[in-house]
């Protein structure tokens, strides 16, 4: 991914200069969220310790939001850099355990009444 993918409007959960927060577009559990650095860095390692706390203080407060809205006791944080954006895959976890939770087939996103509750309980 050379080109930073944008959100549809109706999946931000969260949007500022330096990133954004949405439901993913194809997601494995219900409230999957995506947290991605605008800024072109292709590891966690290279970025300035700044960057690296407002990403994570973001992670953490869209991680509590969920865990509020959706009731669950786990969120699950992925870290990739596969693409040139660091980005943050936060996971509900609900009945499964461990790496079950990835044994679903993302389906493409069609419901988004979930981003009103996500964004009502969204606290930095």
């Amino acid at each position: 991914m050379n080109n930073l993918l944008k959100p549809s409007k109706q999946s931000l959960i969260y949007d500022d200069q330096n990133l954004y927060a949405c439901l993913a577009k194809f997601p494995i559990t219900d409230g999957h969220t995506v947290v991605v650095l605008r800024k072109k860095v292709s590891d966690l390692k290279l970025l300035p310790d700044r960057d690296y706390d407002y990403l994570m203080d973001t992670v953490f407060a869209v991680r509590n939001a969920l865990l509020k809205t959706l009731n669950v006791k786990k969120v699950y944080l992925v870290y990739m850099d596969e693409a040139n954006y660091v980005h943050w895959h936060l996971i509900p976890r609900y009945k499964e355990k461990g790496f079950d939770v990835f044994q679903h087939k993302p389906k493409s996103l069609k419901d988004f009444s979930l981003i009103k509750k996500i964004k009502k309980n969204l606290v930095f």
